[in-house]
């Protein structure tokens, strides 16, 4: 239930959006915005979900967010102006980012089995997909019968409904050792996307090449640079960049960001034009769109099944194929337009972003540390909202910039607008074949060794640090206890007072006591296991981190799950 109303709420402001800027005097800028307000939070904010679930707890987290989202619904209905209703959307967005990524973890956690956890993954892709298309329709049903303020009542008591099942039904879970907060990477997560998506929207009134334009690109890109050299270097990222050394879960990221941009664009287009060119009625249009809805509710779960029983490269072909061709037969758009080839364009789209869904999802789940689940599905669904966000600031600002004599207005039957979201659909295409190769296999199996060598390492140094603590004598316990104390650095046992230096501890030479000997040895020759794992033998760490397809047979699926 939570999902379907975070997943409604991303497309019923479209069917609103010549209501409100009549209601609300908004521009093509304001209508924008209307939408990234939402997607832009959503996508800054959802890594942070997914972690603060993992630490916190994840049903605790989930009825937050429920909380909030309701909240920020109630509130949207009550905007006396569009700078509210902006403000508004916001909150609900805070809300939504503690959602996804949770109920993602949730799932993952309690379906061990690859095959059950694939099928289930496809149920979850299939509420989003459906929700999504649903939103045009049932919007026009809304709007027309009562008004835009009614898109927003309808989250409330479902919202109060899904609060109360999550707290009889869901089970509490944290993750075994969770990520440590990381408030510079979030706060430059923040600056990348806002930065970009505001020089976007604002550049066809501000100037494509103006300095105020330029300079937001200038920090959106160098804050990217930043992000990616910082992250690299933390031991617990919010974004963990070695992940994307994978080719299968970089492909996936980035075929969310292509699917989700090409539907954002479609929706906002679409809509405008069915209303406005066409003169449909909120409702007239909800329902010219209905194949895309139907076409996503029936290949969504055909889709989750295909992943679970043939891999991720089927249906993202369909997906690349179906979309790139339906928006082509949209690029000609007019008043005269046929309503045949309308809703054949439609049901391509549709075909298309219900193929999609389950085999993103189920590439970046699997693809990571079942321990992080929750991480793992805050970057699934941040690509997502990027997507989006940069669907509507692209796309949109294309078709402003198509009418750019007359301020504050969208050309939904813009040629450029339209063609670029075949290209799109293209790059769905070209990524799903690429991501899904042999040559993809093997970086995901690389990548997979190299990262279980690494956990290997933190685990030896935090059993040494153990053993070290262990063989310390209850006196010397006591001791460094007391330093702590009286804020002192921690001495190892057996330093004496001679043993620091121009206020610098020195090594300690510690006792040759049979004790310590056997200590030693003990170290050594863990660290002789994990330099034969991690050199000649890593191998070994490569089969056990190999990945398994849903199905549960070695390298059955080119999206591949590390154990």
């Amino acid at each position: 239930m939570s999902l379907f109303i975070v997943g409604l709420d991303n497309t019923v402001v479209n069917v609103a959006l010549p209501s409100l800027r009549r209601d609300l005097h908004a521009s093509a800028a304001g209508l924008q915005w209307t939408i990234d307000a939402y997607t832009l939070v959503l996508a800054s904010l959802l890594m942070l979900g997914g972690s603060t679930g993992d630490r916190l707890g994840r049903r605790r987290v989930f009825q937050t967010g429920l909380v909030l989202f309701t909240a920020g619904s109630l509130l949207c209905s009550l905007a006396p102006s569009l700078t509210w209703l902006i403000v508004f959307r916001m909150v609900q967005a805070v809300g939504g980012s503690m959602l996804n990524p949770v109920a993602m973890s949730i799932i993952s956690n309690t379906f061990t089995d690859p095959r059950e956890r694939a099928r289930a993954i496809g149920a979850w892709g299939a509420v989003i997909g459906v929700s999504m298309a649903l939103g045009p329709v049932l919007g026009g049903t809304l709007v027309e019968s009562v008004s835009w303020r009614a898109i927003f009542w309808v989250n409330v008591p479902v919202g109060v409904a899904a609060l109360v099942l999550a707290g009889l039904f869901v089970p509490e879970s944290r993750a075994a050792r969770a990520r440590r907060l990381d408030p510079v990477g979030q706060a430059l997560v923040i600056v990348v996307l806002a930065s970009l998506t505001y020089g976007i929207i604002e550049a066809p009134s501000a100037g494509w090449l103006a300095t105020r334009t330029l300079a937001l690109f200038a920090v959106s890109a160098v804050s990217a640079a930043v992000l990616v050299r910082y992250e690299g270097r933390r031991a617990q990222p919010l974004l963990d960049v070695r992940f994307f050394r994978a080719a299968p879960f970089a492909g996936a990221t980035g075929i969310a960001v292509f699917a989700f941009a090409a539907l954002a664009g479609f929706l906002f287009l679409n809509t405008m034009y069915l209303q406005e060119v066409r003169g449909y009625s909120p409702l007239l249009a909800g329902i010219t769109t209905l194949p895309m809805a139907g076409m996503t509710v029936v290949s969504a779960p055909i889709a989750g099944r295909l992943v679970a029983s043939r891999g991720a490269r089927t249906p993202l072909l369909i997906a690349g194929v179906t979309m790139t061709a339906g928006s082509v037969m949209l690029t000609g758009l007019g008043v005269n337009t046929s309503i045949p080839w309308l809703v054949s364009a439609y049901v391509l789209v549709g075909l298309g972003f219900g193929m999609v869904n389950a085999p993103i999802t189920n590439t970046a789940v699997t693809g990571m540390p079942q321990s992080q689940a929750g991480v793992a599905a805050g970057i699934a669904s941040t690509s997502r909202q990027i997507g989006q966000s940069l669907g509507v600031a692209v796309i949109g600002s294309l078709a402003a910039a198509h009418v750019a004599g007359r301020a504050g207005v969208v050309d939904p039957t813009s040629a450029v607008a339209w063609w670029t979201i075949v290209l799109c659909g293209a790059g769905v295409l070209l990524l799903g074949a690429a991501s899904t190769g042999t040559w993809a296999r093997g970086t995901a199996q690389r990548t997979a060794a190299w990262l279980a060598a690494d956990a290997d390492t933190a685990d030896a140094d935090t059993a040494d640090a153990a053993d070290a603590d262990t063989r310390r004598t209850p006196a010397a316990r006591d001791a460094a206890s007391t330093r702590r104390a009286e804020g002192g650095r921690p001495a190892a046992a057996g330093v004496s007072a001679g043993a620091t230096e121009g206020g610098r501890h020195r090594r300690p030479v510690r006792p040759a006591t049979a004790g310590a000997a056997a200590g030693d040895e003990h170290r050594a020759g863990r660290r002789g296991a994990f330099r034969r794992r991690s050199g000649a033998g890593r191998a070994d760490a490569a089969a056990r981190s190999r990945p398994h397809g849903p199905s549960g047979q070695d390298g059955h699926d080119e999206f591949a799950p590390t154990r």
